[in-house]
């Protein structure tokens, strides 16, 4: 169980670190290189809407398998590494959630509208935040690895 557990654990991050780093360094920049904004705008709202539901489904399965694994050996027998990661893992969690129900729900509302300036300034909220999220995963991951 403590195996399958490190699996799906593993395998949420990734999911949520990697679609962070496709949009930000792949998605994004080739979008603005080749789509004026009434093309690019819907084109990344409608990426983010279909990555958003696998980011939720990695939250769920981050602090489901996280917590199994701090419950399993205990909280106070816990490496130090696994509980800066538990407290970084929350804080990417509550900034993805700002994200989600601001940001990132003004750009459908743009979008929606036509409001192109108001759907480019979201997504570079989108973008920032996305970036702050991906060095904390970063960092928790470090963490674990470099502090135990």
């Amino acid at each position: 169980m403590p195996a399958l557990m490190k699996f799906l654990h593993l395998a949420a991050a990734i999911v949520w670190l990697g679609g962070i780093s496709f949009m930000l360094f792949a998605l994004r920049p080739a979008a603005q290189a080749q789509l004026a904004p009434p093309q690019r705008l819907p084109l990344i709202a409608a990426v983010l809407t279909k990555f958003f539901r696998l980011v939720w489904v990695s939250i769920g399965l981050l602090l489901a398998t996280g917590m199994a694994m701090l419950l399993a050996v205990g909280m106070k027998n816990a490496p130090t590494g696994w509980h800066l990661m538990l407290g970084m893992g929350l804080l990417m969690f509550a900034l993805f959630g700002h994200l989600y129900f601001g940001p990132y729900r003004r750009l459908r509302q743009a979008v929606a509208a036509s409001d192109w300036p108001e759907g480019g300034r979201r997504v570079g909220q989108i973008a920032t935040l996305a970036g702050i999220n991906l060095a904390l995963g970063a960092a928790a991951i470090a963490a674990v690895v470099f502090i135990g």
